[in-house]
């Protein structure tokens, strides 16, 4: 029987080995609580692990929002989306620019800015709920009394004047 893993450091390996000697080698039943209390160490050891890298949800406020939603009350933003961590973190300047109109304020590099607020009102809307939101051209074109087609079209000739933008600079 192979006893080596070759991706395993050696005292993983050794630990692995001796774990499996103990398992053959128990007879009695206080050789088994040995060995289960070693699996149960080895488990703790997993779980402090995994717990290392789990998001710290607070579970008063997972309580809350239950308590809300069954009261009729509705969900706030989930809050693993980019959008929420943001506000939540005190960055609030990408939620105050949180507008079609003023898209040119959600970069920093002026080159795009710029490059931006040479689009008309009409293609900054779709810009924005397209890029940024990333609504389907069926549910923009549902909004705006247009058809998708229209929609998809006007996309692709607004982002060919953003690289025509771009290369000029």
């Amino acid at each position: 029987m192979k006893t080596q893993v070759d991706h395993l450091p050696l005292r993983y390996e050794a630990h692995r080995v001796a774990l499996l000697r103990l398992e053959e080698a128990a007879r009695t039943e206080k050789d088994f609580k040995n060995l289960i209390k070693e699996w149960d160490r080895i488990d703790r050891n997993r779980l402090e692990r995994e717990a290392d890298h789990e998001d710290n949800w607070n579970l008063n406020i997972l309580e809350q929002m239950i308590e809300d939603f069954e009261m009729g009350n509705v969900f706030p933003p989930p809050q693993e989306h980019a959008w929420w961590r943001q506000l939540q973190s005190g960055n609030f300047i990408d939620k105050i620019f949180d507008c079609p109109h003023q898209i040119d304020e959600l970069t920093a590099n002026t080159r795009v800015s710029n490059a931006l607020k040479t689009l008309k009102d009409q293609q900054k809307e779709v810009l924005y709920y397209r890029a940024i939101r990333q609504w389907s051209p069926q549910k923009l074109a549902a909004i705006r009394g247009q058809t998708d087609r229209n929609i998809r079209k006007l996309y692709a000739t607004l982002i060919a004047k953003l690289h025509r933008e771009m290369e000029k600079k």
